[in-house]
């Protein structure tokens, strides 16, 4: 058996908070909201996927943000995607030195931790 990638990642998001999501995912990170499936879009929650980025917010009752568990999003251009965010009214850290590239940690609406990797490639 051999684990061969991660298919998506769900992160949690208080009850009524698709729009707020959707102004952050689709419409700060560029990713793309997608129609949940119905059997599961009656749940509420909304799901933004790419090519090669995955990410399901599922609706929790009693709603925690993930303060330090976090998805990594790898960007092309960190400096544009925290002055985008920053824009949006999302602060970032500073960015700082990961081996050969930077990163930087921001919160979602709902203060999920996030954290942004500049390629290098």
């Amino acid at each position: 058996m051999v684990i061969l990638g991660i298919e998506h990642v769900q992160l949690a998001m208080p009850p009524g908070g698709e729009a707020l999501a959707t102004a952050f995912y689709e419409g700060l990170l560029a990713l793309p909201e997608i129609p949940k499936p119905p059997y599961l879009a009656a749940r509420g929650g909304c799901w933004f996927e790419s090519d090669t980025v995955k990410i399901h917010l599922g609706v929790e009752e009693a709603f925690v943000p993930a303060r330090k568990a976090h998805p990594a999003l790898v960007v092309d251009d960190l400096a544009s995607v925290v002055a985008q965010l920053e824009a949006g009214g999302h602060k970032a850290t500073s960015p700082q030195s990961l081996g050969e590239t930077l990163h930087c940690y921001v919160d979602d609406p709902f203060g999920n931790r996030l954290e942004l990797i500049e390629a290098r490639f």
